[in-house]
């Protein structure tokens, strides 16, 4: 049977295959795969499309990039693998750092990363230079090291598919987080200041169409906004159990 290119099927089939790509090329870690596997769980019980809950979040997200002075781009190897065009387009509309930041693997896939960014566009990215490397207290695993021109000097980071100890390390460090998370109970979801319930290929496309246009002061509550989420995943399965 033929899916049409619009499907929600086959777009998750199209994303599968770029990641599986990436890990071919060590751009992507094997626990990338797995995090992927979970994640597609998750955007599944919402329904495979952008709720009007993660449509505040990302109005709200667009607004604090938009005002921040010293905006950053967080990037792992899915992010990288799934994102990148709208990674730079980002970038150059906000004038925010990308900066490489892994939880697993050696140095050398950063500099995959790295090239695969500055293949499509990217004119700086930070995160492979030791001489910059500094640590952000509260953290033990490898994305404590930050770049003093990057992360560890924004005021506003941008994270993908983000863990909570870093989420809430960077809290600490008294800076905004806005992460894109499928699962609106997560830690990382519960912490970040602006947490986008979306798949991210998705959310991306969403995110730089809103930062091209200015946005006024939105009225946002991420603990309100998840529990909306929540309930909209409830209101899904629901009419899901009554077509079953």
């Amino acid at each position: 049977m033929n899916i049409p290119k619009s499907h929600p099927r086959f777009v998750s089939l199209q994303i599968r295959e770029k990641l599986v790509k990436g890990f071919d090329n060590n751009l992507v870690a094997k626990e990338g795969l797995l995090a992927h596997g979970r994640g597609e769980a998750f955007d599944y019980l919402i329904g495979e499309k952008t709720l009007k809950s993660a449509k505040k979040a990302i109005s709200a997200a667009a607004y604090t990039l938009q005002n921040a002075k010293k905006p950053v781009i967080s990037v792992n190897g899915n992010f990288a693998a799934l994102c990148t065009p709208e990674i730079i387009k980002m970038s150059q509309i906000l004038g925010a750092k990308i900066e490489v930041n892994l939880f697993y693997g050696p140095e050398s896939r950063k500099n995959v990363i790295v090239r695969v960014l500055k293949k499509s566009g990217a004119k700086q990215v930070l995160g492979t230079n030791p001489k910059s490397a500094r640590k952000l207290k509260g953290l033990d695993s490898a994305r404590r090291i930050v770049d003093k021109d990057g992360i560890y000097s924004a005021d506003v980071v941008l994270v993908p598919l983000e863990d909570g100890d870093r989420t809430l390390a960077l809290k600490k460090a008294k800076k905004k987080v806005i992460t894109f998370d499928l699962n609106p109970l997560s830690r990382t979801a519960q912490t970040a200041d602006i947490t986008i319930v979306d798949n991210t290929t998705r959310a991306m496309k969403l995110l730089v169409a809103a930062c091209k246009k200015k946005k006024a002061k939105p009225s946002y509550n991420n603990k309100e906004v998840l529990s909306e989420s929540i309930s909209e995943i409830k209101k899904n399965l629901q009419r899901r159990a009554k077509l079953a």
